[in-house]
Parts: C-alpha cells; sequence; structure tokens
C-alpha cells in the first residue's frame, strides 16, 4: 500500500506522460515512426515512466477519429480497463482515468474506479472531463448541454457520497433519479481517488476549483502563462480551497537545437496529416475552449505536433530551463508528449531529469 498519492509527493515540478492510450499520441502526423499505441506499447512506456520516477499516466477519451490519412486517434483503449492493466504492472507511478460525464454513468464510474485503486493500491486517479466534440456524443444517441458541468457537479456528488454513504440512500436531482444506491468497494484513498480537470473556460474552472484537487489549462506563451495561474488561484480562493495547476506539453528533444527544429518542422509540419489537423483544429475552435483564441491562427504546427499544447523543443538544457521557468511562474506539473515514447522518453529521462533534480525541482 502506497503511502500518499504520487501527486502528493515531494517533488515540486510533477510530470507525467499524456495520450498513449490513442495512437499518435497527441501528435497527428504521418511519419513512420508515429505512436501506434498497442498494448505492448503502453506497458513499456508505462514502465519507463515508473522506473524513472515519473508521477502519472494520464489518458484521452477519445471515441471517434479526425480522419485524414491516418484516421487521427480513432484507435484508443477505453481508460478504465487502460489503467487497471496498467496498474498490475507498474509499482509506484499514478494511473488516471478519463470520464466523459454525459456517457458513463456515475455508479458505473464508481464501481470502476474503486477497481484500480485497490488494483493499484491507491494510485488511481479521474480526470473528469464533459466533452467538446458533438460527432463522438452522436454516437451514443447524447447531445453535448450547455450546462454539462452542473451534471458533472451532480455526478460527482453521486459518486463520493456511494463511497461515503453506509447505507443505501435515494438520489433526486436534476440530471440523476437514482433509488437505493450502494457501491462497494469504496476506494482506498478517502474520501475518494484524487480528480483533475481539463478546463480553460470560466465554467470548467470554477467547477475544479468547488470540485477537483488539480486542474489541467494550456497557454500559447510562457510570458502570459500567469494569467491562467492567477485566475485559477482566484477561482480556488473563493472556494476557500487550493487547486493544483498544471498544464501539457509536447516534447522534442535532441542533442543539438538544430537537430530538434528539424525534427520538429518533419513531424508537424512536412508529414503531418493535414486534412486531420484541419478536422481537428475545426473542431476544438467551434465547441471547445481549450485554448486561447488566437493559438488556432497563429500555431497550427503545434495542434499537429501536440494538439495545440506548448512546444518543449530543443536540448535536455533548454528543455529543462523552460520547465523550470513553468514551475517558477505557478504551475504544479506538466503533462508530456512526444512523437513515440518508447523512443524518446528513456532519453528524457536520462537527460532532462538530472537537470531537473541539480535544480531543486525534483529529488
Amino acid at each position: 500500500m502506497i503511502k500518499r498519492h504520487p501527486l502528493k509527493g515531494a517533488n515540486r515540478l510533477k510530470l507525467g506522460v499524456f495520450s498513449t492510450n490513442a495512437d499518435g499520441g497527441l501528435a497527428i502526423t504521418t511519419v513512420p515512426e508515429r505512436w501506434r499505441a498497442t498494448w505492448d506499447d503502453n506497458m513499456n512506456a508505462a514502465q519507463i515512466a515508473d522506473r524513472a520516477g515519473l508521477e502519472f499516466m494520464l489518458p484521452i477519451a477519445r471515441w471517434k477519429g479526425f480522419g485524414g490519412q491516418t484516421h487521427a486517434r480513432e484507435w484508443s483503449f477505453e481508460t478504465f480497463t487502460w489503467a487497471a492493466a496498467l496498474a498490475a504492472v507498474t509499482e509506484r507511478i499514478a494511473l488516471f482515468m478519463t470520464v466523459h460525464v454525459p456517457v458513463m454513468h456515475p455508479l458505473y464510474a464508481a464501481k470502476a474506479l474503486a477497481t484500480v485503486d485497490h488494483i493499484s493500491k491507491g494510485r488511481a486517479g479521474l480526470n473528469i472531463v464533459c466533452g467538446w466534440n458533438p460527432s463522438e456524443f452522436a454516437m451514443f444517441g447524447v447531445k453535448l448541454g450547455e450546462k454539462g458541468y452542473d451534471q458533472a457537479g451532480e455526478w460527482l456528488e453521486i459518486l463520493e457520497k456511494a463511497y461515503g454513504s453506509s447505507d443505501p440512500f435515494d438520489f433526486d436531482g436534476e440530471y440523476y433519479q437514482l433509488k437505493q444506491v450502494v457501491s462497494r468497494p469504496s476506494s482506498v484513498q478517502v474520501p475518494r481517488p484524487v480528480t483533475m480537470n481539463a478546463a480553460f473556460g470560466g465554467p470548467g474552472r470554477d467547477f475544479a476549483a468547488r470540485h477537483c484537487e488539480y486542474i489541467f489549462t494550456t497557454f500559447s506563451e510562457l510570458d502570459g502563462a500567469e494569467k491562467h495561474v492567477a485566475d485559477v488561484r482566484e477561482r480556488a480562493a473563493k472556494a476557500n480551497r487550493e487547486v493544483g495547476l498544471y498544464t501539457v506539453c509536447h516534447v522534442v528533444c535532441r542533442e543539438t537545437q538544430a537537430e530538434a527544429d528539424a525534427y520538429y518542422e518533419r513531424y508537424a509540419l512536412t508529414e503531418a496529416d493535414h486534412a486531420a489537423v484541419e478536422t481537428h483544429m475545426a473542431g476544438k475552435k467551434e465547441f471547445s475552449s481549450s485554448h486561447d483564441t488566437d493559438a488556432y491562427d497563429r500555431y497550427r504546427q503545434r495542434f499537429a505536433g501536440g494538439a495545440g499544447s506548448y512546444p518543449l523543443v530543443g536540448t535536455p538544457e533548454k528543455i529543462a530551463e523552460e520547465m523550470i521557468r513553468i514551475s517558477e511562474i505557478g504551475y504544479a506539473g506538466i503533462a508530456l508528449s512526444f512523437v513515440n515514447y518508447t523512443y524518446e522518453l528513456p532519453f528524457f529521462c536520462d537527460r532532462v531529469l538530472p537537470l531537473l533534480r541539480q535544480a531543486g525541482m525534483r529529488s
């Protein structure tokens, strides 16, 4: 049994691996070495991260891809079963599950989440999202709602009550009307596993400020990243809570800057899956509030490179410097993606992590 959840550990800057469960990871590219997301790929990446002491594995929840030459992200593993299997072959790293609230019943989620928490001995985590892609939700016969985070509040209340109640209970809400609810076992973590929310817009951030321990958000440039820190801290203070702020970056780490720049141009511009990039960007721009408004016009390469996240491209020294700056701005952690995790993650861990340790970011 672990003593505390990995995200509650002592390292000043927490690090994790993002989106290994989906083909391509976050990269929308046609290069032959692109991430295929087979089960062996996922297991190997998780074990590399676990041995290196990274804090978490975070999956995306995708049900339908973005088309193009590669059918980008159409292949993806469901996140509860993915996390359960990885929990059995890792020792220290946290395993998150990402759930679309409108398409999963809270009692099913409570049972599945508790199962993973027991398998992992207290390393489970839940990423609560309300979704942004209407074509995915149409596959379930569900429409995107304007009050998704109101529903998420009820959803999480039911889950928490199911873990904490010793007797069956009824629930009569706006979105759920339930009779004689019971869910055993409850989670190893008390009162429930840690939760996060990936939110950029106001409603999502308010939900995270009231209900979650962590919030993921994006920024376009480091010089403007502090405004998101101030905004989240203000919302959390109004709820009399503290919320850890995390971000997402895609990584190209090479011996020289020239090598890194050349590879970034190759996979995210020259050999990007341009049709899939267009579909992804158009959907995000219309239905999601996940990025600064000008990011869609200014940073096309970043959407092919890593779903519009901030790029860490360069030598180990440059990347460590930028990560230290991200921490100093106020971010507690970073979720990282690579074109091919098993090829690139070992070099990153061998060369960047020692620099972060020297800087006092990690022990």
